[in-house]
């Protein structure tokens, strides 16, 4: 036979795969990675009794030089640990697994922190677990991995660790999507005008009723097996909410920075949620940093102006805001260098720089940072066709939501029952009997005619949130009705504890906007039966129906044709539509797709009050007139002055 087995490392793990190896191969050992191996090596077995991490770092530097696949196995207090396959040229390698591994534990910050120093001092000493048994267990699953990569069959251990616990013996296999910032493995590319082009192509609807493009039953078999794991997943648990109204779902995205992030699903079946969840989750996850593209403009906006959006067009702080003791941001420099990304817009069909801290919304604090960006206009779906479209429609849901706020708007009242959709009913009247909240929908559909509803749930109970508010966009009216019922439900029952708790400090919100800092303390503040006079704007009117309100008119099979209506109403009111592709490898291999969508001119959502953003947006002060809810423009300062309402 003329192919080698090279096994490095020593200690009892070594021997005994040695011992089983050698009956069927030629086996060569060798002390360290450093050392050349024979030129017809087929794979190397990095093994050690003990967990040190500078070898599988100098392994992952060797071995793709030399183009050899290797794999591991080691002991890491009381835990046998075997993989993953790491092929010369692929993406996944041990740092990739060993990042979601620790990030999957309960010390994950702790953990880091010991494998830092381990990497310099030379790992661990001998682990008590590390008994006979227990490494000749490592030494079976380590020998026939080995066989499965020389006999061509497919191993197990690609793209997973065989995690074996030393005092029961019990092992299991557990997959991890490979770090798309791995300095070892990454192949992401740079950033350029050619990657970021967008040309819309046919998005098949799944049937006439929907809007989308992919089935969420196909996606069933591979959304919890490639990232949903308690030990090495993207997202390491998941909970379901037993209290709310209907099927509520979180996963949990543990993080290097901070604690844990959680996404929601909210469905009418806790399957579907926690489907839903985990889409939500790699949206979030795409969101945070560039990882598809690797990030190559740093210039001034000076400098780029004939290529890039101006930031000011989409909303910035006031001069008195910027000049507040301890505020995070500074007042936009166009001679200052930032980081900027390639978007592609739409409406003008060019490449168009925008910056990085617009594009990604983790990277708003800093030395170059001018705006507070959330993820306003992030979605994901089957096609990017079908994300951009949810993108557009969640810029479109918060716009109307803030417009209806800031300008006041007495908008009209909806009478569901004219929607004609016994699914509605039922949502409204389960709302009504488990929760204790009625229902109000208004029409907060703007000029540019995408149906929008203000959802409002008021409390008829004596305890619990007094008012809940959200919003939906969707060209089908009833479908962003149902979706805003959703969000309101997601809030019900469960948040009571906490406004009982915290009363205090959200009386004192009522009196000093200042307050108002945090996310949840927007809708907190709203929960107080003292706020609901802040709502007389929306007057008791009598019911439209929503055939009179809603004149959208959808009948295309393909949703790329429903998005080239919207982009002509867009291009129609001047309004530029700009995508940043945020689609992460991570999701690649689903067919998933993740963007960004920025219209410069709507209205941003901001949590915590002192973060508004309206300077620059001068259709807050237009909009209103043109749809005859006013006489004339606005001016600023007729504008609301508290806390929006959006939770």
């Amino acid at each position: 036979m003329s192919s080698f087995v090279v096994i490095v490392g020593e200690g009892m793990l070594s021997d005994r795969v040695c011992a089983q190896m050698s009956a069927q191969y030629p086996v060569f050992r060798q002390k360290t990675v450093e050392t050349r191996f024979p030129a017809n090596t087929d794979l190397v077995l990095v093994l050690d009794d003990t967990w040190n991490p500078a070898v599988h770092q100098m392994a992952e530097e060797v071995m793709r030089g030399a183009g050899v696949p290797w794999l591991r196995g080691f002991v890491s207090f009381g835990e046998g640990i075997i993989g993953p396959l790491v092929s010369p040229d692929t993406p996944g390698c041990s740092q990739c697994a060993d990042l979601r591994r620790l990030l999957g534990g309960k010390e994950r910050h702790e953990m880091r922190e010991v494998q830092g120093k381990l990497a310099e001092v030379g790992g661990m000493t001998k682990d008590p677990w590390a008994s006979n048994t227990g490494l000749s267990h490592m030494a079976h699953i380590i020998a026939a991995e080995a066989y499965r990569v020389l006999e061509g069959a497919k191993p197990r251990s690609q793209g997973k660790v065989c995690l074996t616990d030393l005092k029961t013996l019990k092992s299991s296999w557990h997959s991890f999507v490979p770090d798309s910032l791995c300095p070892n493995c990454s192949q992401v590319p740079e950033d350029s005008p050619e990657l970021a082009c967008v040309s819309l192509k046919p998005s098949p609807k799944i049937r006439a009723d929907s809007f989308r493009c992919t089935p969420l039953d196909e996606l069933k078999s591979v959304l919890v097996n490639d990232y949903l794991d308690n030990r090495t997943g993207l997202f390491n648990s998941k909970m379901y909410d037993l209290v709310t109204p209907f099927a509520d779902a979180s996963v949990n995205m543990p993080m290097i920075s901070g604690g844990d992030e959680g996404t929601a699903g909210r469905t009418q079946a806790y399957s579907d949620s926690e489907l839903t969840a985990i889409l939500e989750g790699l949206e979030r996850h795409c969101g945070l940093e560039a990882r598809g593209k690797r990030t190559v403009v740093h210039d001034s906006y000076r400098n780029v102006e004939e290529h890039a959006l101006n930031p000011l067009e989409v909303g910035v702080h006031t001069d008195e805001q910027y000049a507040m003791p301890g505020f995070p941001f500074e007042k936009f420099d166009p001679d200052r260098r930032i980081d900027w990304v390639w978007g592609y817009s739409l409406i003008e069909e060019r490449p168009i720089l925008v910056p990085e801290l617009l594009a990604y919304y983790s990277l708003g604090c800093g030395s170059s940072g001018f705006v507070y960006e959330t993820s306003n206009g992030c979605a994901l779906g089957g096609s990017r066709e079908e994300a951009i479209f949810y993108g557009i429609m969640e810029v479109v849901e918060r716009d109307s939501f803030l417009m209806t706020w800031y300008a006041e708007l007495g908008l009209p009242r909806l009478d569901p029952f004219t929607a004609e959709d016994d699914e509605l009913q039922l949502m409204i009247e389960r709302m009504r009997a488990v929760a204790g909240y009625d229902l109000f929908l208004y029409n907060s559909t703007m000029e540019h005619g995408i149906p929008s509803v203000f959802a409002m749930a008021k409390n008829q109970k004596e305890t619990g949130l007094n008012i809940i508010l959200a919003a939906g966009a969707h060209l089908d009216p009833v479908r962003a009705a149902k979706s805003a019922i959703q969000e309101l439900a997601g809030m019900m029952l469960n948040l009571d504890e906490k406004l009982e708790k915290n009363k205090a400090n959200y009386e004192k919100m009522l009196y000093d906007d200042s307050l108002v800092r945090q996310m949840d303390d927007h809708g907190m503040l709203y929960g107080l039966p003292q706020a609901e006079e802040r709502f007389s704007f929306l007057q008791d009117r009598p019911l439209r129906s929503f055939q009179e309100e809603f004149k959208w008119n959808s009948r295309h099979a393909d949703l790329t044709d429903d998005l080239k209506d919207i982009l002509g109403k867009f291009r129609s009111r001047n309004l530029n539509v700009i995508v940043v592709d945020q689609t992460a490898p991570e999701l690649e291999k689903n067919g998933l797709h993740c963007v960004k969508v920025l219209i410069p001119g709507m209205l941003p959502m901001t949590f915590g009050h002192h973060l508004t953003r309206l300077t620059g947006l001068d259709r807050v002060l237009n909009v209103p007139a043109e749809l005859g809810y006013t006489d004339r423009p606005l001016t600023v300062h007729e504008l609301n002055q508290k806390p929006h309402p959006f939770p």
